[in-house]
């Protein structure tokens, strides 16, 4: 149906592939898997998804290479799902352009709150602010030496140049621009960019935020060992 959330999930294990995909549709999602990181591309350029799950070892074009591929053409969310926690492939597909990831072996109802998690940050991404920071600046625009951060359009600009940053790049800026100087914690961070009610792996901020120092100025963020990161003010 037109209203349905579109998933695009790539997996070359035939019994995980067609088990979550049933689990998935069974919890009102529309589906299409795809066998390997090639078909998976094709499908993904025919018919955009809403979010796309990838596995990282598929053969063909590996889920790492593929997300890399989607990262460039679009900013639609991307969860890595990887057979072991403590693989390098996780940071890997973090530093690709993941938004997330997800353990193999994984309960389909955490997939599914996983799944929701990202899309509901997603949904509201450009969506307010009740906790605006206080500026000088008019029209919602914030100033940090040559960045601005025009919180109403969500856009960002270094040195007058407009800086590309995908939607979860933009929440974890917006989130350090609202409290500039302020320490935040990895746990905040999680529970208030990532939608984390429970513990999460902490690898995900720290990739994100070095993502985020690429394109905003590596000394933009400092990192304030034992406690977390913030903004210069």
């Amino acid at each position: 149906m037109a209203d349905q959330t579109h998933v695009l999930f790539v997996e070359d294990d035939d019994v995980i592939r067609e088990a979550t995909q049933l689990a998935l549709e069974r919890d009102g999602f529309a589906v299409t898997a795809m066998p390997d990181g090639l078909s998976g591309l094709e499908a993904f350029r025919s018919r955009r998804p809403d979010i796309a799950l990838l596995d990282v070892m598929v053969p063909g074009l590996d889920g790492v290479s593929l997300c890399r591929r989607i990262r460039d053409e679009s900013t639609v969310p991307v969860i890595m799902l990887s057979a072991r926690a403590d693989s390098i492939d996780v940071v890997l597909g973090l530093e690709a352009g993941a938004d997330d990831y997800v353990t193999k072996p994984f309960d389909g109802a955490v997939l599914v709150a996983r799944i929701r998690a990202v899309l509901r940050r997603f949904g509201h991404a450009s969506g307010d602010r009740a906790e605006s920071p206080a500026s000088d600046d008019t029209g919602g625009v914030l100033t940090f030496g040559d960045l601005e951060v025009d919180t109403d359009g969500m856009e960002v600009r270094r040195a007058g140049q407009p800086v590309a940053l995908t939607p979860t790049e933009m929440r974890l800026l917006l989130e350090f621009s609202s409290v500039p100087g302020t320490v935040l914690s990895r746990d905040r961070l999680l529970e208030r960019v990532w939608d984390y009610g429970w513990g999460g792996d902490t690898r995900v901020v720290d990739v994100h935020v070095q993502r985020l120092r690429t394109k905003i100025g590596q000394d933009r963020i400092e990192t304030v060992r034992g406690f977390g990161y913030k903004l210069k003010a």
